[in-house]
């Protein structure tokens, strides 16, 4: 097996991208609950988003949502997480929440309203320029509940449409990313359901357009590590959502449900060349947090990939080659489940404190009192969630 003191630098290039949304109060369908000292404005989540970068070092990027996390002036807002050591990064539209789509919004049979969701996009382009940033990513809640209800073929063909005007608009040096999700609000039908329906959809776009892999938008007992590996194959892969679940779309902590899973993913994403300077591959967290405090969440999740990446790290590629061209098949599995069982937590307190960071991020955080303080300063207005 390789071993820490191998893999120590690799770790140095891992940036894990935190969403903005997360910092605010969401939960299910149900009910939102609200927590003393949620942010009220995007500049307070970035405010947050720096604390897990400082105790972390992973997450130097925060994603907005668009219109979630509209402003006046995004050079400014640019600039500000700059003074706090951040960078702006995914732009995330959002085609779900206004009463025009219910039926549909880039795959609409109404041209004026397919229309407003390319404008829409056309906006969080132009504030890409703004921000910086490489990636635009959609998710569409498109779809339909009872069959007969739409014309399948037909709302693929419209979708086509939609996104070749947007990739249009697109900079030489952005790129469009493309999410897929298994069902939910759609439940008949939807109308990017899964890595298929996406890569066909990019591709025929170009090279700059990609397949993001939400690791939570999958029918249960789906071979998740295959999707990335042909995914990586045919170069389609453009970024993650990491999250974790245990029945559907939960949104939980990354890596909570089942850590085996998010090993077997980074050990193919390391192996296909999906990981280190070269990559192009995206990381980033899609959660919410409704029972739990949310700065210390998402510390917990980023170190959660951060451990599973070191683990996956520690898997000797030549041996495990050698094994499986033997046939050997008890050998395989053992070199990678030896990889897995490895408590690399002891050499990842002393790989952050030879970069001044905390040995244990969670309790520093902690004794910061930093918690204490946004809740005795936030009081009055009113607190980000869905939709704000």
């Amino acid at each position: 097996m390789v071993q820490f003191s191998d893999i120590s630098s690799a770790l140095e290039t891992q940036v894990i991208e935190l969403p903005s949304w997360a910092f605010g109060n969401s939960g299910t369908r149900f009910k939102v609950f609200g927590t003393p000292g949620t942010p009220r404005t995007i500049q307070e989540k970035i405010a947050d988003a720096a604390q897990v970068n400082q105790y972390t070092g992973l997450s130097p990027k925060v994603a907005l949502h668009i219109p979630w996390d509209k402003v006046d002036d995004y050079s400014a807002l640019r600039d500000y997480a700059a003074d706090l050591g951040m960078q702006l990064g995914t732009v995330n539209s959002n085609t779900f929440q206004d009463d025009v789509y219910k039926f549909g919004s880039l795959t609409h049979t109404d041209p004026k309203i397919r229309q407003k969701a390319i404008d829409h996009h056309f906006e969080c382009i132009d504030i890409m320029h703004a921000t910086g940033s490489q990636d635009l990513k959609i998710w569409l809640a498109d779809g339909t509940n009872y069959p007969g209800q739409g014309d399948i073929r037909g709302r693929q063909d419209r979708l086509a449409d939609s996104l070749a005007s947007i990739y249009a608009r697109i900079g030489d040096d952005q790129r469009l990313v493309l999410e897929y999700k298994f069902f939910e609000p759609a439940f008949y039908h939807t109308d990017v359901p899964d890595w298929g329906t996406s890569y066909a959809q990019v591709s025929a776009l170009g090279e700059r357009a990609l397949v993001c892999l939400d690791t939570g938008h999958h029918a249960p007992g789906t071979n998740i590590e295959f999707i990335v590996a042909q995914l990586l194959r045919l170069g389609k892969l453009g970024s993650f959502d990491f999250n974790s679940r245990f029945y559907a779309d939960d949104d939980l902590i990354v890596g909570a449900a089942d850590p085996f899973q998010l090993f077997r993913i980074l050990y193919e994403v390391i192996r296909g060349g999906g990981y280190g300077p070269e990559s192009t591959v995206a990381f980033m967290l899609d959660q919410c947090h409704n029972v739990e405090d949310k700065i210390p969440g998402q510390m917990r999740s980023v170190l959660n990939v951060q451990e599973m990446t070191a683990r996956a790290l520690l898997v000797d590629p030549a041996a495990i080659k050698a094994a499986q061209d033997a046939g050997d098949v008890l050998g395989a599995n053992g070199i990678l489940m030896d990889a897995f069982y490895t408590d690399v937590r002891p050499a990842l307190a002393e790989w952050r404190a030879g970069r001044g960071l905390p040995t244990d991020p969670m309790a520093a955080y902690a004794a910061s009192g930093y918690q204490q303080k946004i809740a005795e300063d936030r009081v009055g207005g009113a607190q980000a969630s869905w939709g704000a």
